[in-house]
């Protein structure tokens, strides 16, 4: 019978939240959760069998597992009138909000992503005995909730020249997903991995605007994206939407090419404007061919020579 009494009080012990030994313990929630981009507090409070400690203190936060998992947040209270020290805080997110001399080392952690959904272990080191550092082994699990975000949305060919919309969304819980807009085949396809999800509307064969809307537990979110195919009725705009900018550009060279050549060659006078060189001659030879006095200029008369 007392054999059995002791058993029981171990178990009883042991289902009591916290890690004990001999006075010491260490207690955390089994889950806490945050919202993605936000911020969350993971709580952990200790006690020791010391009325009075002023000694050195070290609060260490690590993730995955206990012992030897990654350490994320660490600082150290060298005694009482000092406070806690930040050595460690991974990419500066991780701060120190409780007391390590009040038994409280609780922190926070700002801007939450995805990466940081993951267990969570406290520890507790005091100076002097090997024996005064204690650590939580369950941990905290930190689970990450986010209303949907449509991430991506496109509308893409294959090689048999059929047309498909493509959905990428995220969220916790998974969002599910609709297509919504004109008449199309049911032929769709869903993948998912993780919190990301993405549903592809195949085979679309008429224009106008796909709008995919993503719903979960915490909200909704909409993306849409517009589908126009060329019909062959369309060619003749094609055709003058194409050509009629390339004539332009033909007109325009040819006028380049008009002014380079005449830029070259230079300009030339008329042939009307250029004076005809008339021969020299002397008023003695103009008086043997026509006889009888000249006059000269100045109002001289010159006689003729017998």
């Amino acid at each position: 019978m007392r054999e059995f009494s002791l058993v029981l009080l171990c178990l009883l012990r042991i289902s009591r939240k916290g890690v004990q030994s001999n006075s010491w313990s260490v207690h955390v929630p089994s889950d806490v959760t945050g919202e993605l981009g936000k911020m969350v507090i993971l709580p952990c409070t200790f006690t020791h069998p010391y009325k009075a400690f002023d000694r050195a203190l070290t609060a260490i936060w690590r993730i995955k597992e206990p012992y030897n998992g990654t350490v994320v947040f660490k600082c150290v209270s060298q005694s009482t009138s000092e406070l806690c020290k930040t050595a460690i805080s991974y990419k500066n997110k991780y701060k120190l909000l409780g007391n390590p001399r009040h038994k409280d080392l609780s922190i926070r952690i700002d801007n939450l992503t995805w990466s940081d959904s993951d267990r969570y272990f406290c520890r507790v080191e005091l100076a002097g005995d090997i024996h005064d550092k204690y650590e939580s082994r369950s941990g905290i699990k930190l689970h990450l909730i986010a209303a949907p975000r449509i991430i991506n949305i496109t509308v893409s060919s294959n090689r048999d020249r059929s047309f498909q919309a493509r959905c990428t969304a995220e969220g916790e819980p998974l969002p599910a997903l609709t297509w919504t807009g004109p008449p199309y085949t049911n032929l769709t396809s869903v993948t998912s991995m993780s919190h990301r999800v993405t549903k592809e509307l195949q085979y679309l064969t008429h224009d106008g605007k796909y709008t995919c809307t993503a719903v979960n537990s915490h909200g909704r979110a909409e993306g849409a994206v517009y589908f126009y195919k060329f019909k062959a009725s369309d060619s003749s705009f094609f055709m003058v939407f194409v050509l009629v900018p390339l004539g332009i550009k033909v007109l325009v060279l040819l006028a380049i090419l008009s002014l380079t050549v005449f830029s070259r060659e230079g300009p030339s006078a008329p042939s009307s404007l250029v004076r005809p060189q008339l021969p020299d001659c002397t008023y003695e030879n103009f008086d043997h061919r026509h006889g009888g006095s000249q006059t000269l200029p100045g109002g001289r008369t010159v006689p003729r020579r017998s």
